[in-house]
């Protein structure tokens, strides 16, 4: 089964999230803006679906499109959920998924996590792809190129019958067949295994694609700039020593590919 928690994954972070220079902010020649044609632009400053989720800084990488965030989403494996329980915030990473406009998550039903989630407490989901390193002419402008997606809302309890179906939609989202392969949950695994959702009502995308942007004087320096894109890619499968002889090795095994994009 395929129930259990991946380990921590983080969002990087460059200096130019944080902050640029003014001059740059101000003078109405941000190439990586200039990239956008008026109608994008238009929408990553008006398009937002709530003021919560409306991008104020760096506005150009907002994508507010439910096919930009839905791709986003389903590319990962692993996401990141946030929330506050008894006055301390918590982010717990797990596995996720999305049917329609909902995306999932589980875990153990004595986690103290989805015991206050099921609640209805507000929580704050997110996803990040690590898509390529950017090196700039100047220490300041090293970025990131990345995709991202970023929910908020009251998560919802899934009841039995809807959990049963939503988890073997998740199993075979990760490998077409593996629900069919492997042997069913008994009742005492259901019974250890709770689901919860969240609604897509709020959510936003925030994207970085392209080469360096660095400060026009700073083009004029002999120093490499450019970009290693980076992938997450599967290796070949590895046996589990304790394989009854002979096993036959499946066909999701053979032709198993992350959907990354």
């Amino acid at each position: 089964m395929v129930f259990g928690l991946f380990p921590q994954v983080a969002p990087l972070e460059t200096w130019t999230h944080r902050r640029r220079p003014l001059n740059r902010q101000q003078n109405g020649n941000d190439d990586e803006a200039s990239q956008m044609s008026n109608t994008e632009a238009n929408q990553a400053a008006t398009g937002a679906p709530t003021e919560r989720t409306r991008m104020r800084r760096y506005h150009w990488l907002a994508r507010y499109d439910k096919e930009t965030i839905d791709a986003i989403i389903d590319a990962g494996i692993v996401c990141q959920v946030g929330y506050v329980i008894d006055g301390l915030p918590y982010v717990t990473p797990t596995n996720h998924w999305r049917i329609d406009d909902y995306v999932y998550w589980h875990g153990s039903s004595a986690s103290r996590m989805l015991r206050a989630q099921t609640a209805g407490i507000p929580v704050c989901f997110s996803v990040t792809h690590l898509d390529g390193i950017v090196f700039s002419r100047a220490a300041f402008n090293h970025n990131i190129n990345f995709r991202s997606v970023m929910a908020f809302g009251n998560a919802e309890f899934v009841e039995e019958d809807l959990k049963r179906e939503v988890l073997a939609r998740f199993t075979d989202r990760i490998a077409s067949g593996l629900w069919e392969h492997a042997r069913k949950p008994t009742e005492q695994e259901w019974k250890a295994t709770r689901v919860i959702r969240l609604r897509l009502d709020e959510v936003s995308a925030k994207v970085r694609v392209g080469p360096p942007i660095d400060d026009e004087d700073d083009y004029k320096l002999d120093c490499w700039a450019g970009v290693i894109p980076l992938k997450t890619v599967a290796l070949p499968p590895e046996p589990d020593p304790k394989l009854i002889k002979a096993t036959e090795v499946p066909d999701f095994i053979k032709t198993f590919q992350l959907q990354r994009r």
